[in-house]
């Protein structure tokens, strides 16, 4: 155990956000995503929501400042619905931790396995919440 580090943050999930470059990015995905078939790393974080992680995460990762949008969501699939709370609960995890919420964007389900398929690694959560991955993109970390 290490003082200052959330205790959801795994020894492995660690050592991923270390090696991570900026413009690297992660997909913490809910329960149900297919992260094997798309990725060759792929971290457990079983009985974890999503918003735990974001919450852990967050202070450690500098998210990325010379994109649009470091965070990426998935879009609602033609015909079905999103629940919005899903959303608000990343975003206030954020919050809580660092104070500020980057920007966030939706995309279609194909193109966010695309680029599941080119993140750094993919941790999957116990999250069971529909629409409930959400990819992050790491920027540079100041100087302290």
């Amino acid at each position: 155990m290490l003082k200052g580090i959330h205790p959801a943050l795994s020894p492995e999930l660690l050592k991923i956000l270390a090696e991570m470059g900026h413009g690297d990015e992660l997909v913490l995905s809910d329960a149900h995503f297919p992260a094997h078939q798309l990725h060759h790393k792929v971290i457990r974080a079983d009985g974890l929501g999503v918003d735990t992680l974001l919450k852990a995460i967050s202070p450690l990762f500098e998210f990325d400042a010379y994109v649009e949008a470091p965070l990426i969501m998935m879009q609602a699939v033609e015909g079905d619905s999103l629940d919005p709370s899903v959303e608000e609960r990343y975003l206030n995890a954020i919050r809580s931790s660092v104070g500020n919420v980057p920007n966030l964007t939706r995309i279609d389900r194909f193109a966010f396995y695309d680029r599941a398929k080119q993140a750094y690694a993919v941790v999957i959560s116990g999250e069971t919440a529909k629409y409930g991955n959400i990819i992050i993109k790491k920027g540079v970390t100041p100087l302290v």
